[in-house]
C-alpha cells in the first residue's frame, strides 16, 4: 500500500477486534489459533515500545457457548447473562495467553456513563495512564452485565474510538472482517474499490456507510466505523480498517506493507468526546 505514513513513529494504539474476526463461523466457538497469534502481535507490539490497548469482542459468544445455547441471544436479560459468563472466561483466556510472553494485562469495563460524567472520565483516564506506565495491555470492553441502554446501541467499533479519544492514542486500528472502506459494498458489487485513503471525512464518505455487516456474530457495521472513524480523526489519530482473517496484518500495518483504508488525523481542538457522546449518540 502506498501512502506517507511512518506507522513506526506511532507511540500508542488502540487495537479493536470483532467477533466475526475471533470466533469460527460454522460453530461461532472462540477461534484459539487466531487468539494466541493477536496475542503474540500486540506484545511484540509492546515489545517496540508502543503502548498498546485492545478492544475485544467476544464475551457473549463466549458465554453463550458456556451456557450451551445454540443461537446468539436476542433477549437483553439472556445477553448479560452471557456476558457475565463470557467476560470472566474471556479474560481468563487473555490472561493465560499474555503470561505466556510474561505481558500483564488488566480489564476496563466501560459505560457511556464512564464517558460523559467528568470524575468517571478523569478516573478512567487516570487508569489507562498507570496501566500504560506500567507496562501493562489494558483489555477493554463495554459492561454488558449492567449496561442495558448500552447494549442497545453499543458496538466495539465506536467504543475503541472513544478509548482512543480517551487516552491520545496516535493510531486506531479496527480488525474487521473487511478489506477496508469501498466505493460499494464488495459483497454485492464486484467493481466496487478499495479507497486506500482517507484525507478529509466529508459528506461523501458518510454517504458511503452500510449498516449492514457480513456476519451475524456481531453488532457493527461500516457506519459503526464510519463513526469511530470521525470520532478518531477529530480527536488526532490515525485509524486504519484492515481484515482480520489473519492477525499477523497488524506488525504489516506497522511496516507499511498493509491492504486496508487509512483515515487520517484531522484534529480539532473544538472536539470534545462527551459532548459528542451525548449529542450523538444518546
Amino acid at each position: 500500500m502506498e501512502q506517507n505514513l511512518d506507522f513506526n513513529r506511532k507511540k500508542r494504539v488502540v487495537v479493536k477486534i470483532g467477533s466475526s474476526s475471533l470466533n469460527y463461523e460454522e460453530t461461532g466457538n472462540l477461534n484459539f489459533t487466531k487468539l494466541e497469534q493477536l496475542v503474540r502481535e500486540l506484545c511484540d507490539l509492546r515489545n517496540r515500545g508502543v503502548d498498546v490497548c485492545l478492544v475485544s469482542s467476544g464475551a457473549i459468544a463466549v458465554g453463550k457457548q458456556a451456557l450451551g445455547l445454540c443461537e446468539r441471544p436476542k433477549d437483553i436479560s439472556v445477553k448479560q447473562a452471557c456476558a457475565a459468563v463470557g467476560q470472566a472466561k474471556l479474560m481468563m483466556i487473555y490472561q493465560k495467553l499474555f503470561g505466556e510472553y510474561n505481558q500483564a494485562a488488566g480489564q476496563i469495563l466501560m459505560t457511556k456513563n464512564t464517558m460523559v460524567n467528568p470524575v468517571s472520565r478523569g478516573n478512567a483516564k487516570n487508569t489507562f495512564e498507570e496501566l500504560f506506565r506500567l507496562g501493562a495491555i489494558p483489555i477493554v470492553n463495554e459492561n454488558d452485565t449492567v449496561s442495558t441502554y448500552e447494549m442497545q446501541f453499543g458496538d466495539n467499533d465506536t467504543l475503541s474510538a472513544i478509548v482512543s479519544s480517551l487516552v491520545g492514542a496516535d493510531l486506531l486500528i479496527l480488525l474487521s472482517d473487511i478489506d477496508g472502506l469501498f466505493t460499494d459494498d464488495p459483497h454485492t458489487n464486484p467493481d466496487a474499490e478499495l479507497i486506500k485513503v482517507v484525507e478529509k471525512m466529508d459528506s461523501s464518505i458518510y454517504g458511503m456507510a452500510k449498516s449492514s455487516t457480513g456476519s451475524d456474530m456481531g453488532t457493527g457495521g461500516m457506519a459503526t466505523k464510519i463513526t469511530a472513524a470521525k470520532i478518531s480523526t477529530l480527536s488526532g489519530a490515525d485509524m486504519v480498517i484492515a481484515n482480520g482473517k489473519d492477525v499477523h496484518i497488524l506488525h504489516h500495518i506497522f511496516d507499511g506493507s498493509f491492504i486496508g483504508t487509512t483515515f487520517l488525523a484531522d484534529k480539532k481542538e473544538s472536539f470534545h468526546i462527551a459532548d459528542f457522546i451525548l449529542e450523538t449518540l444518546g
